[in-house]
């Protein structure tokens, strides 16, 4: 009989665990490939169909309700209409059900207001619904060099759900030792934030909250006082490159080609479309969510109190375009600064139940 604490019985064990884990990890075929670079460069990105039809039923625009265009502006027959006080009582009030839609299913109309009153800003939610109604119209007329045409809504973000789904904390803060010497930077402890990747698990704080330098090469094998590179700023670029591709759902030649990690000409589009999104997100996270952060109680922020905050995840959930593209903003021309006195919006366009064929533009 063979006794496991034998050499062939662990090696045995050894096989058997490692049989579970190629079951578990790699993907069986069929796969696509989506080539994203010339021919011969091997830029590429994979897909599974079944990963992609799943990750296709969960990115389905909800069902719009028709649109209404009457009445006279909101400003002037509701009372404390900050935002959207230039847009017809019809719009107005469509626009309303559907954020109850998008945000609050459960609750209704009264997570954000005061039943009787919907005037008063007594409930913080309603302080910061107002708030993030300005943060979507900024994204839709200022970042249109990442969002295009495509544009967000609240239902981008949080499907469905009070807080959305993807959010981000300030996790472990490493100080600062001089020399050569380390420190914590949450390394060694695998965290979803960064794939289960053994690099710092805190990617964002660094880059999409604070200014720190994302892109960095050195010219010389040690810090010498002109080589602003180190293992350690490497090592946390590397992080939210990791990031990225699992928010994106794509691997790292979706941007780059893999020869020349740092050469613009020959990368991707979607590498400057990544570039407007970091810009983007570190104007929306200080600009937006921070200033926010007193009105939220204790429950609902971070271990070291901060405010829940954005990143690529928060909206793309996974797939290269937020909802594979389907264009919802434009349903509400409210939320991209345009008044509802100008066209009806167009018909939404829903994604084909298909693999994706990224193409030169993201989201």
């Amino acid at each position: 009989m063979l006794k496991l604490n034998s050499i062939p019985g662990l090696a045995l064990l050894a096989a058997f665990a490692m049989c579970i884990l190629v079951v578990l990890t790699f993907q069986r075929p069929p796969v696509d490939v989506i080539a994203t670079g010339g021919p011969g460069l091997g830029m590429q990105t994979l897909y599974n169909p079944a990963q992609v039809n799943k990750a296709l039923g969960m990115n389905q625009p909800p069902a719009m309700l028709p649109a209404i265009n009457a009445g006279p502006m909101a400003g002037t027959v509701y009372k404390n209409v900050q935002v959207l006080k230039n847009i017809s009582t019809g719009a107005f009030t469509r626009l309303m059900v559907s954020m109850t839609d998008w945000v609050a299913p459960q609750q209704g109309c009264g997570y954000c207001h005061v039943a009787g009153n919907f005037a008063s800003d007594a409930k913080y939610t309603k302080v910061v619904a107002r708030r993030m109604l300005q943060m979507t119209i900024a994204v839709n007329t200022t970042y249109t060099d990442h969002v295009g045409s495509v544009g967000v809504t609240c239902y981008t973000c949080h499907r469905g759900n009070n807080v959305p789904s993807k959010v981000w904390f300030t996790g472990v803060t490493p100080g600062s030792a001089p020399g050569l010497a380390e420190v914590d930077m949450g390394k060694n402890l695998p965290a979803a934030s960064v794939d289960d990747s053994a690099l710092p698990s805190d990617p964002d704080t660094p880059f999409l909250l604070n200014q720190d330098k994302i892109r960095i090469s050195g010219n010389t094998a040690l810090p010498d006082g002109t080589n602003p590179a180190s293992i350690k700023n490497t090592e946390w670029t590397y992080a939210l490159m990791m990031s990225y591709a699992q928010a994106l759902g794509v691997s790292c030649e979706y941007c780059h080609d893999s020869r020349s990690f740092n050469s613009w000409s020959e990368s991707t589009p979607q590498r400057v479309k990544a570039f407007y999104a970091e810009a983007m997100l570190r104007d929306l996270n200080n600009s937006y969510m921070v200033p926010l952060t007193t009105l939220f109680p204790v429950t609902l922020r971070g271990p070291q109190g901060d405010v829940a905050k954005i990143d690529c995840a928060t909206c793309h959930q996974g797939v290269y375009k937020p909802l594979f593209g389907a264009k919802m903003a434009s349903q509400f021309p409210a939320l991209e600064g345009v008044s509802m006195q100008q066209a009806a919006p167009k018909p939404i366009v829903k994604p084909a139940m298909a693999a994706p064929k990224p193409g030169g533009s993201t989201p």
